[in-house]
């Protein structure tokens, strides 16, 4: 593709909301190598504006992602290739949790093994109804280990392993039971479904939504006690924050709060 067409596409409204529309749509959205650099360095973009509310990660074609390019990891194999390939996926993928802002994941399509693991980091997903998920490099002798990694951290844990040995593809209804998205909707519904989510988050205050999201993937990797001490921390912090004392203040007062 030439510069002119990215492979990411960065869209953001005068609200502060930014949409990365991954734009590969005859290799299906696949993570090649290009992909993964230019989604890191799209979300690296978005954690620098401090303007920027809330991500959506959408695509274009007919699937969302289909995983990583098995082409391209097939033609060069090799060791520390692969070792490199798989650290800067991840690092890309953390890229989404260390955000201080939600991100939402629009899948009208397929998502399978990355792309299944891209739906789990983001924070937030809504599905069309004709999207499908799997974790189906098991089919092809290869376990998708990184996939497992996010998936497991989405849904119970026997559920994410029948998914890991079997491949076989879920539904996006089966996808919402199992908690691996929050909303699902008719095709035609979709953007009206996200605009909504995003109209609620929008109307809440920056720093206390870049403080709770911060807080709330840290306290899961903690035992109990060191979640309660964290997150006391974190509330008397956020508490401190002007947007929290006038929140307060305008219940108290019985009005609507007014955020700057």
């Amino acid at each position: 593709m030439s510069t002119a067409e990215p492979l990411v596409r960065y869209d953001k409204d005068v609200r502060g909301v930014v949409t990365l529309t991954l734009d590969r749509p005859q290799a299906f959205n696949s993570l090649s190598e290009a992909m993964i650099e230019a989604l890191r360095a799209a979300l690296d973009r978005v954690g620098a504006d401090e303007t920027a509310r809330v991500v959506v990660v959408a695509a274009s074609g007919k699937a969302f992602c289909a995983g990583h390019d098995l082409k391209e990891m097939r033609a060069a194999p090799a060791l520390d290739y692969y070792e490199r390939l798989f650290a800067d996926c991840a690092r890309m993928m953390m890229a989404i949790q260390k955000l201080p802002l939600p991100v939402i994941a629009r899948v009208h399509g397929i998502a399978t093994a990355a792309g299944c693991q891209l739906v789990a980091m983001c924070d937030l997903a809504v599905a069309s109804r004709a999207a499908r998920f799997a974790v189906s490099g098991v089919n092809l002798g290869l376990f998708c280990s990184t996939p497992s990694v996010a998936l497991g951290r989405n849904v119970p844990r026997k559920t994410a392993f029948e998914m890991l040995v079997t491949g076989d593809f879920i539904d996006a209804d089966e996808a919402q039971a199992r908690g691996l998205v929050n909303r699902v909707v008719d095709a035609e519904q979709l953007d009206r479904e996200v605009e909504a989510l995003v109209a609620r988050i929008l109307a809440k205050p920056r720093v206390a939504i870049a403080m709770g999201k911060a807080l709330f993937y840290r306290q899961l990797e903690e035992g109990i006690q060191a979640a309660y001490d964290d997150a006391g921390r974190t509330m008397a912090c956020n508490m401190m924050d002007d947007s929290a004392l006038e929140g307060v203040q305008a219940f108290i007062d019985k009005r609507p709060p007014n955020w700057r």
